[in-house]
């Protein structure tokens, strides 16, 4: 029992000494290299508007309304990055096909010009956080006909302003190219206001 009693007190003391380590000591001095190294990354990559505004992140998806504007992947969150996550359907799944339906029937209504055959995977379906900024480059120039009609801006315009805003992969291997929606629509809303 004394034996028990006497290994009590350093067990306590490494507790703590740990908690203080491990809850305090770190994450303080990995937020303060964060902060010193690369502040905008460590606050989120946030975006401002011209009054120093956030309007967004350019690691969280935004769904933006209107013909004269890209329109980003489906979100499974709704603006709302507080939960990300999507549903883990199978391509069979009841709730899936309908949701897939509906998002093939409302590019028909926006883009007749544009054959769904032609449509990306990533403009119809969500992607597995729910959360991402990025489309391909081919859905970012499959909307270029109805922006085009309803901005008013050439095709031509348009198809620089995203080649503009492609995105190659990571290290020039890892992942694919892209183009972030919230960054492209923000340049899109500069020339609609010149």
């Amino acid at each position: 029992m004394e034996e028990n009693q006497s290994i009590i007190g350093p067990i306590i003391r490494m507790s703590l000494i740990l908690m203080a380590v491990c809850g305090l000591v770190y994450p303080a001095a990995v937020t303060g290299i964060a902060q010193t190294i690369s502040p905008a990354k460590a606050d989120g990559s946030l975006v401002y508007d011209e009054n120093h505004n956030v309007i967004g992140s350019e690691l969280i998806g935004q769904t933006f309304a209107g013909d004269s504007y890209f329109h980003g992947r489906i979100s499974s969150i709704d603006n709302n990055g507080a939960g990300s996550g999507s549903n883990n359907y199978a391509p069979s799944n009841e709730d899936m096909l309908k949701r897939t339906q509906e998002s093939i029937e409302e590019w028909k209504k926006n883009n007749p010009e544009t054959p769904i055959s032609e449509v990306p995977n990533d403009l119809l379906t969500n992607s597995g956080s729910g959360l991402d900024p990025h489309i391909s480059p081919k859905a970012a120039y499959a909307q270029v006909n109805r922006v085009s009609e309803a901005a008013g801006i050439k095709q031509s315009e348009l198809e620089k302003l995203i080649t503009k805003h492609v995105q190659g992969r990571e290290l020039g291997v890892f992942g694919e190219e892209r183009v972030n929606v919230l960054q492209l629509n923000l340049d899109l809303k500069n020339m609609l206001n010149e």
